[in-house]
């Protein structure tokens, strides 16, 4: 299982580490950026971590048994990387931040666009996913806590399997984040 942590962003080889906040919080610059670094950073997770790992140590390399999750930015990362490539990966956590800017933004879950629409069809994504899990702390902030439970009800209404954990009196924090790992983690395989 791969765990992407928080502020998990990478840049490219010669290009400069970028500072997200002096760029505005939510400002066109700093969305941009942010895009560049989740791109740079799907590149490094499929096409240098997952090989590497998979040459090294011994481990079954197929989507069957490859899960993926992670906590506040390391959750959207997650989702973006996992529903990207779903021939890689079959289990999915999103810890206090699974969705991305569909989250941050104030409109329900397209399942015939979003995500490239990787959820217009339940039962194929079905086959596909054995876990989806959407994670988040009952005290975190309102925005992103009502961010979350409107894609939990879009998921629902699409007809989407998922797990819609909430841990009780935490925030944006390693408690939260425990929590959901700890429900998680055996549920895989």
């Amino acid at each position: 299982m791969i765990v992407v942590m928080a502020y998990g962003y990478a840049h490219r080889a010669g290009e400069a580490p970028v500072d997200l906040f002096a760029k505005g919080f939510g400002s066109p610059e700093m969305l941009k950026a942010m895009q560049d670094m989740a791109a740079a950073f799907e590149d490094d997770e499929t096409q240098a971590l997952i090989p590497y790992i998979d040459s090294t140590f011994r481990t079954l390399s197929d989507r069957e048994h490859r899960a993926m999750a992670g906590l506040s930015m390391g959750g959207m990362q997650t989702f973006r990387i996992t529903l990207d490539h779903l021939d890689l990966f079959s289990y999915i956590g999103g810890f206090s931040g699974a969705g991305g800017m569909l989250v941050l933004g104030n409109r329900k879950l397209d399942p015939k666009t979003d995500y490239n629409g990787v959820f217009a069809d339940p039962a194929a994504f079905g086959k596909k996913v054995h876990l989806l899990w959407l994670g988040v702390g009952t005290n975190e902030p309102e925005r992103m806590r009502a961010g979350l439970q409107r894609l939990h009800t879009s998921l629902l209404e699409a007809n989407i399997q998922h797990v819609f954990y909430e841990s009780p009196g935490t925030d944006h924090e390693w408690q939260t984040w425990r929590r959901d790992l700890k429900e998680f983690v055996p549920r895989l395989f």
